[in-house]
């Protein structure tokens, strides 16, 4: 599991092309389809299959605790069936949409102590990330080229790092700020995180990811609202505490206003007054669906026809909206059943991971609806899904061992 992870904050589709290997362009052998984190995680679940209960009794004793994966599961089995009779790709809906639940079936069998080094590692390669992010944004310099599956994208200017395309980057990075402001015990010395924290938050500008950046900004103003409220009901606060939250708050005010008055996030800001015809090419995608047959989006559509649309609309990087991809995709029935495993899959994840998880829930919704996200064939879910399960596990009741009393001796017990 440790090379899983490590494989999926490093191992980008870019990184993968940048290496010839045949991941998302044509050609190639069948194994270069799969992502290594693909296959580190099944050798992770094949090993745990081979405990002491068996294979039969780990997988009966997982999905006896986890009812719900059932439905996921067989949401799942029906899409693959479909796209087998159809003779569609089917490398999509494994890296996608499969690779999550099996991280997640993993990281629930793990104790806290196996847990540690797979927390180290997320640190380690997100702040990798987020310090090559400030590389690329303030040298010009792409240590990896930007590609969409055979084609190069040039003359833009949002940092990748190693996460492979700018929106990807931050929204992995925008749910490790949310987890690191929800959850102090992440990282509790508050010297330590408080700056972290500055720090991975700035990056978002340099990965340019509008939607991330007001997501987390929004959630963590309510966070800071709600909590002046209980301060001024009368909650306790350490006085330290205090001066150090006064302190941070004057000297992030003077950073932000030298740095808008040096123009270093100018290019950002640019963004929301001129995004390059992005707004248009959502409008396009709501507008894509009326150019087909009910008939056709029942089971979906032919994909000769899709992709001829989408060049016509001017939607050659994808279409940005989960829901009406997939539906483009796999067609209305199957859509719905997708949607269903995945309500049941969060629900699951919600479960067994502390209240922190509605934001980063919240945020996979918003970037689901905003970008091409999981409509195309990447591990970004499985990217969150590692977040929520190894930073954000529910945390257990310590239950105070009984005491035992003892009943008094009454005289008439004693014998004479």
């Amino acid at each position: 599991m440790l090379l899983a992870v490590t494989a999926t904050f490093t191992l980008s589709s870019s990184v993968l092309t940048n290496w010839k290997i045949h991941y998302l362009t044509a050609g190639g052998n069948f194994y270069e389809k799969l992502h290594p984190a693909t296959y580190f995680t099944l050798l992770a679940f094949s090993l745990l299959l081979l405990r002491s209960r068996g294979p039969i009794g780990e997988i009966n004793r997982m999905f006896s605790e986890s009812k719900l994966l059932l439905a996921y599961l067989l949401c799942w089995l029906f899409l693959l069936i479909q796209v087998i009779v159809l003779e569609r790709p089917f490398t999509v809906i494994i890296d996608t949409f499969l690779l999550p639940i099996l991280i997640a079936m993993v990281m629930w069998q793990l104790p806290a102590g196996q847990k540690r080094p797979l927390v180290w590692a997320i640190h380690l390669t997100i702040l990798v990330n987020v310090v090559l992010g400030y590389y690329e944004y303030f040298s010009g310099h792409r240590l990896i080229p930007l590609t969409l599956g055979d084609v190069v994208v040039v003359g833009e200017w949002r940092s990748a790092a190693l996460l492979g395309h700018p929106l990807t980057a931050s929204g992995i990075v925008g749910a490790y700020v949310l987890a690191l402001v929800l959850r102090p015990a992440i990282c509790p010395p508050l010297l330590v995180r408080l700056p972290l924290i500055a720090f991975c938050l700035a990056s978002l500008m340099a990965f340019g990811g509008r939607t991330s950046l007001v997501t987390v900004l929004a959630v963590i103003g309510l966070v800071g609202g709600f909590e002046a409220i209980r301060l001024m009901r009368g909650k306790r606060m350490p006085l330290p505490a205090a001066i150090l939250a006064i302190c941070v708050l004057f000297a992030a005010g003077a950073i932000v206003f030298a740095a808008l008055d040096l123009g270093i996030f100018d290019k950002m800001l640019l963004r929301f007054s001129s995004d390059k015809g992005s707004a248009l090419a959502r409008f396009a995608t709501f507008n894509l669906l009326s150019h087909f047959e009910w008939n056709e989006l029942i089971l979906g559509p032919n994909p000769v026809r899709v992709n001829a649309l989408q060049s016509q609309l001017g939607l050659n990087y994808g279409i940005e909206n989960f829901w009406i991809s997939s539906i483009v995709q796999f067609g209305l029935i199957h859509t719905l059943l997708l949607m269903a495993g995945l309500v049941c899959f969060f629900i699951e994840l919600q479960r067994r991971s502390s209240p922190a998880v509605w934001a980063i829930v919240l945020l996979i919704v918003i970037i689901a609806a905003s970008s091409v996200s999981f409509s195309s064939k990447n591990i970004q879910l499985a990217q969150f899904v590692i977040l929520i399960s190894a930073l954000l596990p529910r945390e257990q009741r310590r239950v105070a061992p009984a005491v035992q009393v003892r009943a008094p001796v009454s005289y008439r017990s004693v014998p004479a």
